[in-house]
């Protein structure tokens, strides 16, 4: 089996799959600090509400766009897994080409969006992320990580309305009844549902008009689920496609290993297919 993690700026997130299954996944809060005993322990737990045991885990894949956590974490795993985590980075394989201006700052997360989603859904893509930030990525007819933009998540957003003014409450982030709100919190759910919706919709609008290209749009992340039975702009919505995009990165890597067991591996951050 296939621990496959996910450590973003607010969650991590953990899947395992049972060959080509997914047959569980948990979340865990990124901000609380933690020793790696308590990530092994929590890993543990995680694997026995599945009723698995550390030893049915065959390979560890991790993406991380927060360094300070990942010594604890990569120490949890090795320690409580007995076994040394693939961490998205130098030397993994991805087969999709990143033509970006720098393809080193991309976040580990959303390549294993874009090789999740092209594996599953073909060419040519818009895939957005609904996190902490909401992320679009562009693959373009050739299968090419050509373009993306991020903007402020609809979370993120809430809590700076909330956080900068002192009498407005924190609000549950769904649709509201009506966009005329007739009292403080639904007036809050309606500014903030609808100015997102909007705003995503003229952004992949955008999309579709630069790149002349008639694209699928695929959303993920935890906050999609807010929006994308409300817009025709999405045509798929898929919350695991980061385990998906993890799972095909790791068994390229392993593949490429079996195949070229001296050989220096590049930089899947290139500009190269690999």
């Amino acid at each position: 089996m296939l621990l496959c993690v996910d450590v973003g700026n607010s969650n991590i997130t953990l899947g395992v799959f049972d060959g080509d299954q997914l047959i569980c996944n948990y979340r865990m809060n990124t901000k609380m600090r933690r020793t790696s005993d308590e990530y092994g322990f929590l890993l543990e737990s995680f694997l026995r509400s599945a009723n698995l045991n550390h030893s049915d885990i065959e390979g560890v894949i991790v993406s991380s766009v927060v360094p300070k956590v990942m010594h604890s974490f990569r120490n949890g795993i090795i320690k409580f897994l007995g076994i040394e985590p693939l961490v998205m980075g130098p030397g993994v394989k991805t087969g999709v080409s990143v033509q970006l201006e720098n393809p080193r700052s991309v976040g580990a997360d959303r390549i294993a969006d874009v090789v999740g989603a092209v594996k599953e859904y073909g060419y040519p893509l818009l895939i957005v992320d609904f996190g902490t930030a909401t992320t679009y990525d562009y693959v373009d007819e050739y299968g090419v990580f050509k373009a993306g933009a991020i903007s402020v998540g609809i979370e993120t957003g809430a809590n700076a309305l909330w956080a900068q003014t002192a009498q407005l409450p924190e609000i549950e982030i769904k649709k509201p009844r009506s966009v005329m709100a007739k009292n403080t919190q639904s007036a809050m759910q309606a500014g903030v549902f609808y100015q997102f919706l909007g705003g995503f919709e003229k952004t992949v609008e955008a999309f579709r008009k630069e790149s002349k290209t008639d694209f699928k749009v695929i959303a993920t992340g935890g906050l999609g689920r807010v929006i994308y039975q409300y817009t025709d702009a999405i045509d798929v919505y898929d919350p695991t496609l980061i385990f998906k995009g993890l799972k095909t990165v790791y068994e390229r890597t392993i593949e490429h290993e079996k195949s070229h067991p001296s050989h220096h591996q590049g930089d899947h951050f290139s500009n190269k297919n690999e």
